[in-house]
């Protein structure tokens, strides 16, 4: 076990290497795998991410809103959660989301340990309260155990939950899109159409938001620069954290990493599909018309941007310590 650890360090050492002497000088930087993960906790916040049991109803999970087989979203404009309520605003893909400087749509977390506490918690969503998921965990005994050998300590506490849980998140990034390819020097890595959809994209200004590893999520920028966006009715954006009227209507620029598989977009989820929304884009924030083809070029360059989905199997979720019914689902 020791020499295939040794092993695996070697070849990321090697690959870091090459990474740093064969990176094409561009906006968008490729996307690292894992580093410095703790392979105990991550599993033990794998288990959670997936378990259900933190929630009110003991249906719905984290991978109910951020799905590891749908792009780390859900595919829905808003999500359902709790007694069937509809969400606000749309569910950002958790994939690459360690890459983001601040999570959620108005920055109000500031990373996924914070971040992964909100749902738990929040009425709407999984309907729960963090004394409450503790508490669940705490009848489990596996689980008991699992937090004693990961975190050498008796008393389970909702901060190691979240931690646990924002480990296991760290792992999944996505690298090896055929865009990172080409990044690397693999120069038929993208079609003549994707790589002229690229230029485009950078050359019109997308990358000025939608730039480093992640494509985006690195700044909050308002939507609707050059015309109002009309979606923006009732939701407050940035300006519902800092309490400043400035920041109304800013959102944290989602990142553009598996953009083909997290529909549909915006912070509302009114664009069904690219094509609808690198329209809306260009109109909005660059005040540029894009032809049908220029369209198709950028969406094309977009596709390349999807990486190696992450891939382990399911959890094996720890059995309760009794067949005591839960509540109905969304009664």
């Amino acid at each position: 076990m020791k020499m295939k650890l040794l092993g695996i360090a070697v070849g990321l050492a090697v690959a870091g290497s090459a990474w740093a002497a064969g990176v094409r000088d561009e906006p968008i930087t490729p996307i690292r795998p894992p580093q410095n993960i703790n392979i105990g906790k991550a599993e033990l916040g794998k288990k959670l991410y997936f378990d259900p049991r933190l929630s009110n109803s003991g249906f719905i999970s984290c991978n109910s809103c951020h799905n590891l087989s749908m792009g780390g979203s859900d595919n829905l404009p808003t999500s359902i959660g709790d007694r069937w309520q509809q969400g606000s605003i749309n569910s950002p893909t958790v994939l690459n989301s360690s890459l983001n400087v601040a999570q959620f749509w108005d920055g109000r977390a500031a990373d996924l340990k914070e971040q992964a506490g909100g749902p738990i918690a929040n009425p709407a969503e999984m309907g729960f309260t963090h004394t409450l998921a503790v508490g669940v965990i705490e009848s489990i005994p596996a689980y008991v155990r699992e937090f004693r050998q990961v975190f050498d300590k008796d008393k389970i506490d909702i901060d190691q939950v979240t931690e646990a849980i924002a480990e296991f998140e760290k792992t999944l990034v996505t690298p090896n899109s055929r865009f990172d390819q080409w990044l690397l020097g693999k120069g038929d890595a993208l079609s003549p159409t994707e790589l002229a959809g690229y230029e485009l994209f950078r050359d019109s200004g997308c990358v000025a938001c939608h730039n480093g590893e992640a494509a985006g999520g690195n700044s909050f920028q308002k939507m609707g620069v050059v015309e109002p966006y009309k979606g923006n009715e009732g939701v407050e954006g940035r300006a519902a954290v800092t309490g400043n009227d400035a920041d109304r209507f800013n959102f944290k620029v989602p990142t553009l990493r598996n953009v083909e598989l997290t529909y549909p977009y915006f912070h509302d989820g009114a664009a069904n599909t690219l094509t609808e929304a690198v329209d809306i884009m260009g109109r909005l924030q660059l005040g540029r018309k894009f032809t049908d083809d220029e369209n198709a070029r950028i969406v094309a360059f977009l596709k390349t941007l999807t990486g190696d989905q992450p891939l382990f199997r399911l959890p094996i979720l720890p059995p309760s310590a009794d067949a005591t019914p839960r509540p109905k689902p969304f009664d």
